[in-house]
């Protein structure tokens, strides 16, 4: 795939996402941080993906767009490597863009296995439309090789190298070619495709079997000739068998269902090592002796006759992929899309039903507060749906699975005949009674003077207890001594006051409570003799309460009770 496609991915990648966040309901500072991670993330990727195409730029290539065939061209594509390069394209420099472009195809040479990758990146950029077209020559000419080891860390190299090179966006589908020289003259194609036990025999002209080829010559040089080259070719598919494609075939698909494996006879080959596998081989399983010699200006066939065999399909061009990774992510954000929206009108009815249900199980005589609550609640509701209804649904709870509208009928219904509850007008609190500690108690004492009564008359006038209003008695102190002891003295004192007014008041006990502040809460400062005096006190104040001083057995026929008598 082309950078400039990979580039038009991550963008719509990140179009994507920013579309999710504007819709799926996370709060602001959630949908800011994600948004800044995928920009950040976007950014550094196309500024990865322009590295790397500066770095292509500045690097020599070897195929230039001007050697290549045109647009149209749509013959088989053939990356030859591996061994006899010079005799296949003799006359062309190894630091220069080699070519040959024949009848049936066009063959382009790869010098190193690890340029492999790079060749078919720079191909796929200049030429998308080939992925189809492109595949893979590997030759191993025995007569190359001296050390089983050596050949067989070669044959691993390829094998990863052609891996990788598949990861660009095309098939490559593998032909494996093996040049053997013989005495008796060229012979034509011997190839093994899509699973053969027997080998096709193959020209320019005809595609025979191998048993009809060894019948067709009337004399008898020509059959001893071809039988000859039929044993040579059975003894080379041994070697390619036992020597060769354990080391391709290893499990990992390199060479594929659509691989062709093809075996030429020459009377002469480029490169001959001494004492060579190929020697070695006839030596170890037949006895016989090669006496083949390298001749340098030696030039090999290109198996023209092979590549009707190889199949112009494969995987998608570079165009066709990132168009189906693009749809993919399409449909994977659209379903996210659509499961986060029906998850939000799951809870939208479920919330909707859970406060119906509350409601219908509070009686009309229960607690008013909590059914306001709850009323307030549905009304809150009634007002969003009716702005969905008037202005539109949005995003997050759309595209076709909202549920809203069928509630909006049972909600004007259920608050059209609710009663709002009666609140009779409430007297204003009065002013709270501070009175003075020294005047009630002795320094450091909890205990009330015999003469504190009348101060604590005085006090209550115009102060009564009442449904609804609590009485609250706080006691204070000033910053002087121990905190621990002043909140206890505080306490304490406050106690007092409320024993008293609950025997000689006639209050009941439910109607007041008791509070000890020690010096927590100044009305003046401790530093002078006044403000500690000021801020020795007992507070005696009405505060709203609900259900404070309310009668069990107070009803419409009854007498008040004590506590809410003028006192």
């Amino acid at each position: 795939m082309t950078i400039k496609l990979q580039q038009v991915l991550w963008l719509w990648a990140a179009t994507l996402v920013l579309a999710l966040l504007a819709i799926v309901p996370l709060a602001l500072s959630v949908r800011i941080v994600v948004a800044l991670l995928v920009l950040s993330g976007a950014a550094w990727a196309l500024l990865v993906l322009n590295r790397r195409a500066a770095d292509r730029r500045s690097q020599s290539q070897r195929v230039p767009e001007a050697a290549l065939p045109p647009i149209a061209f749509r013959r088989p594509v053939v990356l030859v490597c591996g061994d006899g390069l010079d005799g296949l394209f003799a006359g062309i420099a190894n630091d220069l863009p080699a070519l040959r472009l024949t009848d049936q195809g066009c063959y382009v040479r790869v010098p190193e296995l690890s340029e492999l990758p790079g060749v078919t990146e720079q191909l796929l950029a200049l030429r998308p439309d080939w992925a189809a077209q492109l595949s893979v020559m590997f030759v191993v000419n025995p007569a190359q090789h001296s050390d089983d080891g050596v050949l067989a860390g070669r044959l691993r190299t390829f094998r990863h190298q052609l891996a990788l090179a598949r990861r660009q966006g095309a098939a490559l589908p593998l032909m494996l070619v093996s040049y053997v020289q013989t005495r008796e003259g060229e012979a034509p194609w011997f190839c093994w495709a899509n699973d053969d036990i027997s080998p096709r025999v193959r020209d320019a002209d005809a595609c025979v079997s191998l048993a009809h080829w060894q019948l067709q010559p009337v004399d008898s040089a020509s059959q001893a000739a071809r039988m000859h080259a039929c044993v040579q070719l059975r003894s080379a598919a041994t070697w390619l068998h036992e020597t060769v494609l354990p080391h391709l075939d290893a499990g990992d698909g390199a060479l594929g269902k659509a691989s062709i494996c093809a075996i030429k006879q020459v009377s002469a080959l480029p490169q001959v090592m001494d004492d060579n596998l190929w020697r070695q081989w006839l030596r170890r399983k037949t006895a016989l002796v090669d006496s083949g010699q390298a001749v340098p200006e030696a030039v090999l066939p290109f198996p023209d006759p092979l590549l009707n065999l190889v199949p112009l399909r494969g995987r998608f061009g570079a165009v066709q992929r990132a168009s189906a990774i693009a749809v993919w992510l399409f449909a994977l954000a659209g379903t996210s899309a659509l499961v986060s929206s029906a998850w939000q009108n799951t809870l939208l009815m479920r919330q909707v039903s859970d406060d119906f249900r509350q409601y219908a199980s509070i009686p009309e005589t229960g607690p008013s507060l909590q059914r306001e609550a709850i009323v307030a609640t549905l009304r809150q509701t009634a007002r969003r749906l009716d702005t969905y209804y008037r202005q539109g649904v949005p995003l997050a709870l759309g595209f076709g699975l909202y549920r809203g509208d069928p509630l909006r009928a049972p909600l004007s219904a259920l608050l059209a005949h609710h009663r709002e509850p009666f609140v009779p007008m409430q007297a204003p609190a009065p002013e709270p009674a501070r009175l003075d500690s020294l005047s009630l108690f002795n320094p450091g004492s909890a205990e009330l003077k015999p003469d504190s009564a009348k101060v604590l008359i005085a006090a209550l006038v115009g102060i009564k207890a009442r449904p609804g209003w609590l009485i609250v008695i706080a006691g204070h102190t000033d910053a002087t001594g121990d905190e621990r002891q002043n909140l206890l003295l505080s306490r304490a004192r406050a106690a007092a006051v409320h024993e008293w007014m609950r025997h000689m008041g006639g209050i009941p006990e439910r109607c007041m409570a008791v509070q000890g502040f020690g010096a927590s809460q100044p009305i003046a400062s401790n530093g002078t003799e006044a403000g500690r005096a000021a801020n020795r006190r007992v507070d005696i104040r009405l505060v709203p309460e609900v259900g404070a001083c309310v009668s069990p057995t107070t009803g419409p026929d009854r007498q008040p009770p004590v506590a809410s008598r003028d006192i």
